[in-house]
């Protein structure tokens, strides 16, 4: 009995690199965005919905929050704690959602 829960154990944590291996750090970032624009980009009536929008306007009004070129409440602190090639991947990610 003891063996089995050796390799039991084993078995287990030699899953652990592939369950990490499956998460996408794009869909992480972009959940970020879910409270105000909605899950995958489809957000609630007054709030901008991202889901299907042009990925290189999007990403310039996102480089322009976080140059401050752009005013905002929240996006400029948001976008700041992203690196330009980060938000161009959220941006591609909002663009392949459909609207």
């Amino acid at each position: 009995m003891k063996a089995y829960r050796h390799i039991l154990a084993a078995g287990l944590l030699g899953m652990i690199p592939l369950a990490q291996a499956q998460v996408d750090p794009v869909k992480v970032w972009a959940a970020a965005c879910a409270n105000c624009h909605g899950t995958n980009g489809h957000a609630q009536p007054g709030m901008e919905a991202l889901a299907g929008k042009d990925k290189d306007e999007m990403l310039q009004k996102l480089l322009d929050f976080k140059a401050g070129r752009k005013p905002a409440t929240l996006m400029h602190q948001i976008t700041k704690g992203y690196t330009d090639d980060e938000l161009r991947a959220i941006s591609a990610y909002f663009a392949a959602q459909k609207k």
